[in-house]
């Protein structure tokens, strides 16, 4: 079990993806590049999916789709979006196969069904939903036109990792169109107060919020938003984009709307979204050497029980359990009872310690009759004896202390992992060193930015919007400077 699970200390990539694999999150496939979510882990994704969906809808968000091909002149029209992405699609150029003659029992492609426009399939939906909002839009009582979509999508990655990247995942992608400039910023903004809030409430990770530099801004975006997360390594993740868009994409499909005056104006766009890339975060953010560690909001299994019995006893605890299973269910806490006779308890411990289970309760019949149960907390690994009389509420309680103490635990981390530096000399020792976000002055100019990604393999993960203007002088030029950025390693 996670006996054999690689030290992070000593192969943090190797640590990562064996601990995917055996906690049963998700699998590589028979399709190079592409991953399977396995039960385990897509119902960690099915709570996450949940709790954004309930959030984007009391936002005032409803979902549609949209298809999975955008015909190539489509994609095209937006120029910094299809130059952005070209070299990451996949593209169909045939409708049909034929049976080989050369090779009995194969097949080809049929070389009489090209077809007359290829089609992409999609890496994101902006093309095909903006040349539908044309159709729907032709007034200003239409807006604002707030629209979300479940989906896959494919983007074709050489190097890849599950969860982190890979060809094919998913995701949610928001897409409005508005009146105003303003409204579509404050939309852009309230979106990612969103994803902070279901990051920090939801997957216990605390994050930062900014804007994104030009050079990493998303391509056909004015202003990209992100909120970026700390990993165990020191390097970051960015968990969470949303775009302002401005009018590009409107004007790119003549999407055009009848103002109150009788004018014609073109509307201002947004796109938001996040991905299955958060099940990376949530495993490289919190997990320890002996496996997952769960947030309980988002466990698919809250507590689990794991009687201890002697032979022949099994029926009448679980009879004698079954009383504290029920109050826990009602209560909305998911319970599993481990009740398999092909394991000793031991082994039980460990595959539930492996798959981050929040709680783990034993219970013999010496424990009942003493009136207590055995409680083991997988964040701190701490055993408790806890009186059977009020195990409910115990258990309500020390689950909500799990949460807090998780969030806790990942924030002393980014705070003792955020390093203010002066000098350049100091930054790369920081980088070197222990990591993390290193907060700098910097000029503003792409190419400064650029000198210090090729030399430290370091980017600007955002400009926070916490982080004050401060008059300065860039690290790299002695240029003077206006603000400091945040800089990290990042998956």
């Amino acid at each position: 079990m996670s006996k054999s699970l690689p030290k992070r200390s000593e192969d943090y990539s190797l640590w990562y993806n064996e601990l995917v694999k055996r906690a049963g999150l998700a699998e590589n496939s028979a399709v190079r590049g592409c991953m399977v979510i396995k039960p385990y882990g897509y119902a960690i994704w099915e709570k996450m999916q949940r709790q954004l969906d309930d959030m984007f809808k009391r936002t005032g968000h409803e979902n549609a789709y949209f298809p999975l091909f955008v015909p190539k002149s489509l994609f095209e029209a937006e120029e910094k979006n299809a130059e952005g992405f070209a070299k990451e699609c996949a593209v169909v150029t045939h409708y049909r196969l034929q049976t080989d003659p050369d090779n009995p029992g194969k097949l080809r492609v049929d070389p009489n069904a090209k077809l007359e426009e290829e089609l992409i399939v999609r890496p994101t939906s902006e093309a095909i939903i903006w040349s539908t909002y044309k159709n729907w839009i032709q007034s200003y009582r239409d807006l604002p036109l707030l629209i979300n979509q479940w989906a896959n999508v494919v983007r074709w990655e050489m190097r890849t990792r599950l969860f982190l990247r890979t060809a094919e995942f998913l995701w949610q992608e928001g897409h409005t169109a508005h009146a105003t400039a303003e409204e579509a910023l404050a939309e852009t903004r309230q979106m990612l107060d969103v994803y902070a809030e279901f990051a920090e409430e939801w997957m216990a990770l605390p994050v930062v919020k900014g804007v994104k530099t030009e050079n990493e801004r998303f391509a056909g975006a004015l202003e990209t938003y992100c909120i970026e997360g700390l990993m165990q390594d020191g390097k970051a993740l960015q968990a969470g984009t949303s775009h302002f868009l401005g009018q590009n994409f409107a004007k790119a499909f003549d999407v055009q709307f009848a103002n109150k005056e009788g004018g014609l104006e073109h509307v201002w766009g947004t796109s938001w979204g996040v991905s299955t890339r958060l099940m990376g975060a949530l495993v490289m953010a919190h997990s320890d050497d002996d496996g997952l560690i769960l947030p309980p909001k988002l466990a698919p299994i809250q507590v689990v029980i794991v009687p201890i019995y002697k032979t022949g006893q099994l029926e009448e605890l679980k009879e004698r359990i079954r009383p504290i299973q029920m109050g826990l269910l009602e209560r909305g806490i998911s319970v599993k009872l481990d009740d398999r006779d092909t394991e000793r308890p031991g082994f039980k411990f460990a595959e539930w310690e492996l798959k981050g289970v929040p709680v783990r309760l034993a219970i013999g019949m010496r424990d009942l009759e003493n009136g207590t149960v055995e409680v083991a907390r997988r964040d701190t690994k701490e055993k408790l004896h806890l009186p059977l009389t009020d195990i409910v509420n115990n258990i309500d309680q020390l689950l909500q202390d799990i949460q807090k103490n998780i969030y806790q635990r990942a924030l002393t981390f980014r705070e003792t992992h955020t390093t203010r530096v002066e000098s350049y000399e100091e930054f790369k020792q920081v980088l070197d060193g222990p990591g993390g976000f290193v907060v700098a002055h910097y000029d503003g100019t792409p190419e400064t930015e650029e000198r210090i990604k090729d030399e430290t393999k370091a980017t600007i993960r955002c400009l926070a919007l916490a982080e004050p203007d401060e008059d300065g002088i860039c690290i790299v030029t002695g240029k003077p400077s206006t603000r400091r950025a945040h800089f990290a390693r990042a998956y």
